[in-house]
């Protein structure tokens, strides 16, 4: 697969994310599914009969990025798009994990996925997965890798699930890098508006350049695509429909990068959620310390000062004293 994504001058223009690669003749796009044969794309996963994933059910609660303030864990919105007034013991999430990425970090939590996209399998038509929708499951995750690269899909499994679900609460909820199409992100959103799930956007970076060099890609989309998503929030008050989160990567994701993704949300809308998730070393950034507990308490106070309302830590059991961080 290509390092970073393609910008061919004769090559084919990809709509399907906000990566537009473009693509040369005989060559793939960035994340691995799109390839040009004879000056056209071809699809080798992704639409609607051919969704590259793993899927589970995982029990409620779980620990989702948004456990501090879902519907699933803490019956946000009861009786409206919860089952109750607290956690929905009993309720299952349908966890589908797709099988490609159109960002290649350096950290990835997740790098198995990596083996499905190389492998191309296991593929699930969108009818088979909403087939795995039954009356305890509550909510329905799409993350990876990322969902963006396999929209048609998603979109498509949504729809049906929700059709089967008809009458009952069923979430449609993203965890993505936010490079969706701007199109596909729209219609994303409006399932999960109406259904009471939540868009959770992972902002890697704020500068352009450590963005680039952590992920291989660009971020100015991921920054507009959150504005976007952010526009539908006053369509329902609760629970919140975007959220952010940031990974603490000691060394990268300092105080600077943390204040300047404050100052946008804030700029934003103030009542968007932010969580801060503690590190572990993985992928190729295995030999960095875990976050330590004095960055992600300077990052925490760095955010409200900013002016963001609502700010939570999320895998609290990494910290430790790795390192120091004051600010």
């Amino acid at each position: 697969l290509p390092q970073e994504p393609p910008r061919s001058p004769k090559g084919v223009r990809c709509p399907f994310c906000a990566n537009e690669c473009r693509i040369p003749e005989g060559g793939y796009g960035f994340c691995g599914l799109v390839r040009n044969e004879g000056g056209h794309l071809v699809r080798l996963a992704g639409l609607p009969r051919s969704g590259l994933l793993d899927w589970y059910y995982d029990p409620l609660p779980t620990n989702c990025v948004a456990e501090w303030m879902c519907p699933g864990c803490t019956g946000a919105g009861y009786p409206d798009y919860a089952y109750s007034d607290g956690p929905e013991v009993g309720y299952y999430n349908l966890a589908v994990f797709y099988g490609a990425c159109n960002l290649d970090c350096l950290f990835c939590q997740n790098w198995q996925y990596r083996r499905m996209t190389a492998a191309l399998r296991p593929l699930v038509s969108y009818e088979s997965l909403a087939a795995k929708v039954h009356d305890r499951v509550s909510c329905v995750c799409y993350f990876g890798g990322d969902p963006g690269p396999q929209m048609p899909h998603a979109l498509a499994a949504s729809r049906a699930m929700l059709e089967r679900a008809r009458g009952r609460i069923l979430r449609v909820c993203w965890e993505t890098n936010g490079l969706m199409n701007k199109a596909y992100l729209k219609r994303a959103v409006e399932l999960s508006l109406r259904s009471g799930g939540i868009i959770k956007f992972d902002v890697k970076a704020w500068t352009p350049s450590v963005y680039k060099a952590l992920t291989g890609s660009d971020n100015g989309p991921l920054f507009e695509n959150i504005k976007l998503a952010a526009e539908y929030m006053e369509l329902r008050r609760g629970p919140p429909l975007v959220m952010v989160s940031v990974l603490l990567v000691p060394g990268y994701v300092d105080l600077h990068e943390v204040r300047m993704i404050a100052k946008f949300v804030a700029d934003v809308n103030p009542e968007i959620p932010c969580s801060l998730l503690a590190f572990h070393p993985d992928y190729m950034m295995d030999d960095l310390p875990p976050t330590s507990s004095s960055h992600a308490m300077a990052a925490v106070k760095v955010m409200r000062e900013e002016g963001v309302e609502n700010v939570n830590v999320g895998n609290v059991w990494l910290l430790g004293d790795y390192y120091d961080v004051s600010l």
